[in-house]
């Protein structure tokens, strides 16, 4: 008889995300969650993205914690696999911050970052 192999979700939230997450969906009644991805950008390569999603894409993987929703791209799973999520506040500002194992480096501004694919020596400095 075949057993069933649970996946892992491709992210986590931390308690911060995900109060800071279901605060802004609970601003927007139309929201199902936060959609994440990946574009190419910026000085080190490639830039997260993040837009409230009011509707789910067809092969969206759909990450759901302690009622936070997240709405993952196809093409930005193999850069995300693993990754946590945070929300933080310090004296000048406050943001998602993105502790992802498939980064490589980021840029000095902390604008974008440098990703590869998950198990492709992610973890490794550039030389």
């Amino acid at each position: 008889m075949p057993t069933l192999r649970m996946m892992p979700k491709v992210m986590t939230m931390t308690p911060a995300a995900v109060r800071r997450i279901s605060a802004l969906m609970a601003g927007n009644p139309n929201a199902l969650g936060l959609k994440i991805g990946v574009k190419k950008g910026g000085c080190a390569g490639m830039e997260y993205t993040m837009t409230v999603a009011e509707e789910k894409g067809a092969h969206d993987e759909v990450v759901e914690q302690d009622g936070a929703v997240l709405l993952i791209e196809p093409s930005a799973i193999i850069y995300l696999l693993g990754t946590e999520m945070d929300y933080k506040t310090d004296k000048l500002a406050s943001q998602f911050v993105f502790n992802n194992p498939n980064q490589r480096s980021a840029c000095g501004c902390g604008e974008s970052v440098n990703l590869v694919p998950a198990g492709e020596g992610a973890g490794t400095s550039a030389e």
